[in-house]
């Protein structure tokens, strides 16, 4: 096991009901909010206004910034930094998914700096420091109520770029189960691919000759997260389904995964980031196109961690390593697609004829984040195996 420093300074709060408490726990923060959010599904649940009344019951000053993108965009995110500016914002909440949660950290940490906020993605600028930022959670899928990460993409680049930063971790989050049970199977199912992709990440690049603690925790949540992507399929009310769902989608990237793993990478990220950039199609979409593609290239060179994933977690029965290994690639690529995510260029309706721009702008990515090991004719070769 390597060195490590684990360090979560977020407060959870779990369970059915506890949006009530959203009020009190704001209040410590100050006076004023800059309420974020997507655009109408948290009124059409209700939502929005029971969340209104306990801010107001407590006497703090709304500010509402509402059009959140499920792909998050950096003009709406210029136009909420310069809000918070403006008012004043003493701190934030963000009350939706992943994206909009992402965005409302990229704002607490923009609306405290005089520089371009594009800097803190490119590598150009560090935080030194951010607004306090409040969640609730209302799509587990991401992992942003617990982590200190965000995504968000330069329409006029299309790059779709993230960073991480110890000020961008939310103070408190909200997790109440409850209100996930009106997200529609489809997103349900995106949320499942991305909460499992964070996992896969580390388990299957991390260098660590032994790591049963790190290699059991991912697959037993990952194990979890497809049985109660299946519970939830059954029956979209089944509150222990959705539960253990949120839960398990916090748990996949808040950390915990890769501590004490070393070095591990993001190539599926990587691979992805450029077709929910360029397209804006689902961030767990994307994901269900490049997985299968890259753990086949993979195990043309190792298939010992592949094989090992699909006897451990899809139930395989081990034959040989790289017979084993392409059982687990086929059954996995069947799952996506049993729960209606797309495994291909042509399912997702992204044009191959596209293909040498988003290999540069992958390429791009890689040589950003330092996967040396991911030239252009690599990446090129990957996104093939996924047409």
């Amino acid at each position: 096991m390597k060195n490590f420093i684990f360090h979560n300074p977020t407060r959870i709060v779990f369970g059915e009901g506890t949006i009530s408490k959203i009020g009190k726990n704001a209040k410590a923060f100050g006076g004023k909010a800059l309420m974020v959010y997507g655009r109408s599904s948290i009124k059409r649940s209700g939502l929005y206004s029971r969340v209104i009344d306990l801010l107001r019951e407590e006497a703090i000053e709304i500010v509402e910034f509402a059009g959140v993108k499920s792909n998050p965009s950096l003009s709406h995110l210029r136009e909420g930094i310069e809000l918070a500016k403006r008012q004043r914002i003493d701190f934030l909440l963000a009350v939706g998914g992943g994206s909009v949660i992402d965005e409302t950290k990229a704002i607490a940490a923009g609306a405290m700096t005089n520089g371009d906020v594009w800097d803190f993605f490119t590598g150009k600028a560090t935080i030194q420091a951010a607004l306090p930022v409040l969640t609730i959670l209302t799509l587990p899928a991401s992992g942003s109520e617990m982590n200190g990460s965000m995504v968000i993409t330069n329409e006029d680049t299309r790059q779709k770029y993230g960073f991480s930063s110890p000020y961008l971790y939310p103070r408190i989050s909200v997790l109440d189960p409850a209100v996930t049970c009106t997200i529609p199977l489809t997103y349900t199912a995106y949320g499942a691919v991305d909460a499992m992709s964070h996992l896969l990440e580390g388990y299957f690049t991390h260098k660590d000759t032994w790591a049963p603690i790190q290699d059991r925790y991912v697959e037993g949540l990952v194990k979890t997260i497809m049985e109660s992507t299946e519970r939830i399929f059954a029956d979209p009310e089944d509150y222990q389904g959705r539960a253990t769902m949120m839960w398990a989608a916090t748990l996949a990237w808040n950390g915990l995964a890769l501590a004490g793993v070393g070095k591990a990478g993001l190539p599926n990220h990587m691979l992805e980031h450029p077709l929910s950039g360029i397209y804006d199609i689902p961030h767990g979409a994307g994901l269900s196109v490049v997985i299968p593609g890259w753990m086949k290239y993979v195990s043309g060179k190792d298939c010992g961690k592949i094989a090992r994933f699909a006897e451990n977690v899809l139930g395989l029965k081990r034959d040989s390593k790289k017979s084993t290994a392409e059982k687990g690639i086929t059954a996995l690529k069947r799952w996506f697609e049993k729960i209606g995510s797309p495994t291909s260029f042509s399912a997702a309706n992204i044009p191959a004829s596209d293909l040498d721009e988003i290999v540069e702008n992958a390429a791009a990515l890689a040589e950003l984040w330092g996967l040396n090991d991911y030239p252009k004719e690599v990446i090129a070769e990957i996104y093939k195996m996924c047409l």
